[in-house]
């Protein structure tokens, strides 16, 4: 699957799949003229309001509940510098290259709406961060919802603190320098417009979404795998009884069940030899399905948000005819919500993975050698992989506790509910790594199950799947160190899309 080598903003929507070109593989970014043109509106309104002194919230007054302190020349240039210095209080682990990445290019999306009112000079420096390959050091708590990541990413506009450069952790103005790049001179409300919105937890969870649906796909074709190892009874999967519910989802997965099993010897020798299969195998549809249409209604949420103004205040008009409105388009609700509930939808994924996985091993009701392996007693085989599966799955459970749910009051009674969306995007990343080695592990087991079945045909998709895990993984003859095979296996899946397979 080619990945766009440019992504440029213009006037149309942009999409969770620009956002993860331009953050994880690497995609130029570029403004059109028009964006330009509505960025310069902008600031032409900053400029009349400075020039008139009329009061407008963080263009000439203090910020949160400083906001009725009225500043004046050079005060404005010094409140900007002063807003990020100050802001920039994150701790913990920084952030990975592209998660960083995710933010700023979200960031630019936002600024390009032309409602925020930056200097252009400081968007052509955001822009230089992403296609000079400078990523700024940025810690990955202390957000209730945006301010503190966004301020690393300013400070470093400033030559201020360290940044990932050329594979290093180099201070920020000495890889400005080495890319001929000045520091920033701050104007009013650049300071502001920099903390402010929702790009952090929009960034965030644009990433999300491409692992989700990277997952789900690969979700379908390692259940089918399951089910085939199983011998599970392909009624369930019957084109006109997954039509009896219509949930887009569904079909969507019931069609790709069918293809991957097509040709099967073995699904097609075990028909009758039980009545019905657990739930955890029959019911692959029903659970990847609700799953899938959960991503859908996340992806519209942050979809929606990608394209809005989510700065306070907002600048609306021209320089002959604006108003400036202070509002709460930087409270992230909708993305919060979508966050969680992605969570809980992949949480999911993860679980029902764990319970087929679990039945690959049982002899009780796998119908295969114990835990997969010829010789069992001298040999543990894949007993203890189950473990570290239901370990993800069990952190996976307070993953999926819902952030947005946490309220607390910031800024002198000023800020009182707040979203905590990126506290929700950040737990959903450590989740979808989660659901990846849960996936990785079934997918090594339902591999290793086909060894003791192959003397019938698979699935022309399950096959596929089986020969590709083949190329890193040999079979399981006896016990080996695991660890590696379970680390190749989940690459084998971060690194492979899903319609090379069927």
């Amino acid at each position: 699957m080619s990945q766009p080598t440019k992504i440029t903003i213009a006037n149309t929507p942009l999409r969770w799949q620009d956002v993860t070109a331009v953050a994880r593989h690497g995609a130029a970014l570029e403004l059109s003229g028009q964006a330009w043109a509505r960025i310069d509106n902008a600031q032409a309104i900053v400029q009349r309001i400075v020039t008139s002194g009329e009061r407008a919230y963080g263009v000439n007054t203090g910020l949160g509940a400083l906001c009725n302190v009225s500043l004046e020349g050079e005060q404005l240039s010094q409140l900007s510098r002063s807003t990020l210095l100050s802001h920039a209080c994150g701790v913990g682990p920084v952030l990975s290259d592209e998660q960083t990445r995710a933010i700023i290019c979200t960031a630019i999306i936002n600024y390009s709406q032309g409602k925020s009112g930056l200097h252009p000079q400081v968007v052509h420096a955001l822009l230089a961060l992403l296609n000079h390959g400078i990523t700024p050091q940025v810690p990955s708590q202390g957000s209730v919802g945006y301010l503190t990541h966004m301020a690393h990413v300013g400070v470093a506009l400033l030559g201020v603190g360290n940044v990932s450069y050329r594979g290093q952790i180099v201070p920020a103005q000495q890889a400005l320098s080495a890319e001929g790049l000045q520091p920033v001179v701050l104007g009013a409300k650049d300071g502001l417009c920099l903390v402010n919105g929702t790009p952090c937890m929009t960034g965030l969870s644009c990433l999300a979404l491409a692992d989700a649906h990277h997952l789900l796909q690969w979700a379908d074709v390692i259940g089918a795998m399951s089910f085939e190892a199983q011998r599970g009874q392909i009624d369930a999967f019957d084109e006109e009884i997954i039509a009896l519910k219509p949930h887009p989802g569904m079909q969507h997965v019931g069609i790709n069940l069918r293809a991957l099993l097509d040709g099967s010897e073995v699904i097609a020798s075990s028909k009758g030899i039980r009545t019905q299969d657990a739930l955890s195998i029959r019911s692959i549809p029903q659970i990847h399905g609700a799953a899938r249409d959960q991503v859908e209604h996340a992806t519209r949420q942050v979809e929606t948000e990608l394209n809005s103004a989510t700065d306070n205040p907002l600048l609306l008009g021209t320089p002959d005819n604006y108003r400036v409105v202070s509002q709460a388009n930087p409270h992230g609700q909708s993305v919060a919500l979508a966050a969680d509930m992605l969570a809980i939808a992949m949480a999911e994924i993860g679980s029902v993975a764990e319970r087929r996985l679990d039945r690959l091993i049982n002899p009780h009701v796998s119908g295969l050698p114990a835990f997969l392996v010829s010789n069992p007693g001298v040999n543990s085989g894949m007993m203890i992989v189950q473990y570290v599966a239901a370990s993800l799955c069990g952190q996976n459970r307070q993953l999926a506790q819902p952030a947005v749910l946490d309220n607390f009051v910031t800024s002198g009674l000023q800020e009182d509910h707040l979203s905590m969306g990126t506290n929700a995007a950040l737990k959903l990343h450590q989740l979808l790594a989660n659901v990846t080695q849960i996936l990785a592990i079934e997918y090594l087991l339902a591999a290793q199950a086909f060894e003791f079945l192959k003397d019938q045909r698979f699935g022309v998709g399950t096959d596929r799947a089986w020969r590709l895990l083949r190329e890193v993984v040999p079979a399981y003859e006896q016990d080996r160190w695991l660890a590696p095979d379970i680390a190749a296996a989940a690459q084998l899946l971060k690194d492979t899309p899903l319609p090379n397979l069927h």
